[in-house]
């Protein structure tokens, strides 16, 4: 929620997450520690005067790339470089694109799961995690958020003015991957996607130049970052429109999995219901638990006014049988904390869009579980976390989306509610990862093809919960991928961020 996004379960649940910080301490470099020979770029950013390049054995360097979300995303780049500014990005970005034999990956959070997606191997990373701060502007009520942050940091800097922002669910995820790939949130029924609400962009392009894009400045490019990811340059800044917020009600409530049924049905329900209650959110986690070798149901409720049960939660309330209930008025910091997953582990994650039809979520539940049984039959340690998880898509958010101007996602083609069914599969080993995807990938097929012969599937795949095997901006329309085309031919006529930044999703990949 990711982001994506989900949850750190409570304790009759899943383990705490580890979480981290992403403010990692600047420092010179070891200038002992010298560059591979073979590492030209590395030297030539040191040479230039940068002064947070660091090398393998580097104690930030370890601590960086341990810092990944999932182990399958801690690779091992020549260097990493931290910047300080947008103009450190553009000395970054000019070096770089000069050196044409070495490629780069950029990082935010670093919560994208698959390999390479904001991390590279024999290549330089540039990590934004030093990019951290958040200013409150109150005379627009604007936030200025900067790329390397994460939502907890955000939430925080904005607590003390009694504002918010509609960021992620999660605290851990980073604000640069989450706002270009679109952003659900809690938000959403109300307020639309998170990068609905950026009102502009400072982005460094692959010629070193730092531009603006907004409403009348560079307009092409500000409608293309709303959920074109990382096609046209680096993203230094967000500005995002901040908003009054109280506390909100929410929480974890978890459940045995005998009341499956009662769930999904509810869900369905709750869905259809979102126009007319667009103050709430609902996320259901179906999850294998190694600890009790069982699947449960943990279910995140909340309310955005701070209203206390309203009476759209009525269904969910009325279902019998909590084992554990976390439920109270807080801070939206506090629940994003709480909503965060349990790290350590190697992720395969997918995501598909399917109508909001009561037949069709309850076989993408029971293919869930028969998923689960077929994996505990072959798992070497039995230590695995596998989630299957509804979220919300009613037609209201794309509603909201047009009315502040529009996005890239290409959800306001669909005429009918729907629900987005992700499954994440967190394992040990590579062995088990490759085959995980394998897996992973006939499961996505299966129920994508279910979804299709019950006139039920969605196009649309969110690009913050796709694996590396999906092609999420093919799914966006033939109308919003010949604009991300476009502008990224204007912005980045020499291909840099095509053919030099291998990560994340390509506009030149899609047919």
């Amino acid at each position: 929620m990711s982001c994506s996004a989900m949850m750190r379960l409570s304790s009759s649940a899943l383990a705490a997450a580890v979480a981290f910080s992403s403010s990692a301490t600047a420092g010179l470099i070891d200038i002992n520690m010298t560059a591979p020979t073979s590492n030209s770029s590395c030297t030539a950013l040191q040479s230039a005067g940068l002064k947070n390049v660091y090398y393998p054995g580097n104690d930030i360097y370890e601590n960086r790339t341990h810092s990944y979300f999932s182990i399958s995303a801690q690779l091992e780049p020549y260097c990493i470089v931290q910047p300080t500014s947008a103009e450190e990005v553009a000395k970054i970005v000019t070096i770089l694109s000069q050196d044409t034999t070495r490629s780069f990956a950029i990082r935010s959070g670093g919560h994208t799961v698959w390999p390479g997606a904001a991390n590279i191997d024999n290549g330089v990373t540039i990590d934004l995690g030093l990019m951290n701060k958040t200013t409150f502007v109150p005379e627009t009520k604007v936030a200025q958020v900067g790329a390397g942050s994460r939502w907890r940091e955000v939430y925080g800097a904005l607590e003390p003015y009694g504002v918010t922002v509609t960021g992620g669910r999660t605290s851990t995820v980073g604000v640069a991957g989450f706002l270009t790939g679109g952003g659900n949130n809690f938000y959403a029924g109300r307020r639309g996607f998170g990068c609905d609400n950026v009102v502009n962009y400072e982005v460094v392009l692959a010629s070193g130049q730092i531009v603006n894009a907004n409403d009348t400045e560079n307009s092409g490019l500000f409608r293309a970052l709303k959920g074109g990811s990382a096609n046209f340059g680096i993203v230094t800044r967000f500005d995002m429109q901040a908003f009054d917020a109280p506390e909100l009600w929410g929480g974890l409530v978890t459940y045995p999995k005998s009341v499956t049924p009662q769930h999904v049905a509810a869900y369905v329900n709750w869905t259809n219901n979102i126009v007319n209650y667009q103050d709430g959110s609902a996320i259901t986690f179906w999850t294998y638990d190694p600890t009790k070798k069982d699947i449960i149901i943990t279910a995140a409720y909340e309310d955005i006014t701070g209203a206390v049960a309203a009476p759209a939660f009525d269904e969910f309330l009325a279902i019998p049988d909590q084992t554990s209930n976390t439920m109270r008025i807080d801070t939206h910091r506090n629940l994003a904390i709480e909503l965060e997953l349990t790290s350590g582990y190697r992720n395969v994650w997918y995501a598909i869009t399917i109508k909001n039809d009561l037949q069709i979520v309850t076989k993408a539940i029971d293919m869930h579980r028969q998923f689960v049984e077929d994996w505990k039959a072959q798992s070497p340690d039995g230590d695995f976390i596998c989630h299957g998880i509804l979220q919300a898509i009613p037609t209201i958010f794309s509603q909201h989306s047009v009315e502040k101007g529009g996005n890239m996602l290409g959800l306001d083609r669909e005429t009918d509610n729907a629900v987005m069914f992700q499954v994440q599969l967190m394992v040990n080993g590579e062995d088990q990862e490759k085959l995980g995807r394998e897996r992973m990938v006939a499961f996505r097929e299966a129920i994508k093809q279910y979804s299709v012969d019950m006139d039920g599937a969605v196009e649309w795949q969110y690009l913050n919960y796709a694996d590396s095997t999906q092609d999420p901006l093919s799914t966006y329309g033939q109308k919003n991928i010949d604009h991300i085309r476009e502008v990224a031919a204007k912005f980045d006529p020499t291909g840099v961020f095509q053919t030099r930044m291998p990560g994340g999703f390509k506009i030149s990949k899609v047919a």
